[in-house]
């Protein structure tokens, strides 16, 4: 990938984003049936069903179907996927952006600059240099944010959750998973992505001209690697709050979901109760709004791939949400009806 090539990285995604949940956000809305409202949002419906929510279909249908525990494979390679971007940026960002803060002689300059003198062009460039470093290490930081994610995601799909041999999903809500847990951290990493894969290229191009004998060795200094995520700005801390917050309540409602089936082999619901289910069906859902807002912000909201990601994960998370909480509905008679499907007091 050349660097002007980077650029493109961001529309793209931006683009996937978009072709994602543009059909989720036009099922969701009042079409007319004879428009073909109806039809768009069963065609939809039967995309996004999993488990529960799944209805009963002739065999021809259910080939187009695979078994739930393939939820597995979505949290494999999301693993696989952040944890490559993770240990590429982070070793861009160790051996190119440290260390983050700048020298103190060069603090007045730095100050000048951002109080609108245009007297030193040196201060311009070096105050453009820091805020490249803090985008870098950023991105570092965000990425492992998403790394704790997938890693408990996939403990959980393993340990927590007792999937039915019966239980299926479609074959297209299959295909976005893995295509979701792909771009999202390429999303997350996007802003920095391809100047790093240019380093590596490089240091890949010297290893093999040199041969490992001409070449430097590799000294990780713990104390460089983690000091610059120490200093990040306030946005990243509050967002990691969030995050931890949301990650807390998901953890509660899946260890909720995964007691309701104890026996593996039975396809018998209740209704869950307790932590965040006292107030909507979904509340695991809400979790992740909440856990992938505080990544949102600790990216520091500047990446308009995050953002197209974020509606994404609220459209596609919306629909599935009241889908479900139809189904709750529908299935037991004393369903408390004050419950909303996924955000209290909205949806």
């Amino acid at each position: 990938m050349e660097k002007g090539d980077g650029p493109a990285l961001q529309p793209l995604l931006c683009l996937a984003w978009l072709a994602a949940t543009l059909p989720i956000a036009a099922a969701a809305l009042p079409i007319p049936a004879a428009a073909g409202g109806r039809f768009l949002h069963s065609l939809l419906a039967a995309f996004s069903s999993r488990g529960k929510t799944v209805r009963p279909s002739s065999s021809s249908k259910a080939k187009f179907t695979v078994p739930q525990k393939y939820f597995l494979h979505f949290y494999v390679v999301g693993v696989a996927v952040t944890t490559s971007l993770l240990l590429a940026i982070c070793f861009y960002a160790y051996m190119k952006m440290t260390p983050l803060l700048a020298e103190p002689s060069s603090y007045s300059t730095i100050a000048s600059h951002l109080i609108g003198s245009n007297s030193f062009s040196f201060g311009s460039v070096l105050s453009r240099t820091m805020e490249h470093k803090y985008r870098v290490w950023r991105t570092v930081f965000v990425l492992l944010l998403m790394e704790i994610q997938v890693l408990r995601r996939l403990y959980e799909t393993e340990n927590v959750f007792h999937y039915s041999p019966t239980a299926r999903m479609h074959i297209v809500g299959y295909l976005t998973g893995l295509f979701y847990y792909t771009a999202a951290p390429l999303s997350l990493a996007s802003s920095c992505l391809p100047e790093a894969i240019d380093f590596l290229r490089g240091q890949i191009a010297e290893f093999i001209v040199k041969g490992r004998a001409r070449m430097p060795d590799l000294v990780i200094d713990s104390p460089s690697l983690i000091k610059p995520l120490l200093k990040l700005g306030w946005c990243q801390w509050i967002g990691a709050v969030i995050f931890i917050w949301g990650s807390l309540h998901q953890i509660r409602c899946h260890a909720i979901l995964g007691s309701l089936r104890e026996n593996k082999d039975s396809d018998e619901y209740v209704i869950p109760c307790g932590d965040w289910f006292s107030r909507v069906s979904c509340p695991h859902y809400l979790a992740e709004l909440v856990i992938y807002l505080g990544m949102l912000i600790a990216s520091g909201g500047s990446d308009i791939s995050v953002w197209f990601l974020f509606i994404f994960v609220i459209t596609n998370l919306s629909f599935a949400a009241i889908q479900t909480h139809r189904w709750y509905l529908q299935k037991f008679e004393d369903y408390p009806r004050s419950r909303y499907a996924i955000i209290p007091f909205v949806l």
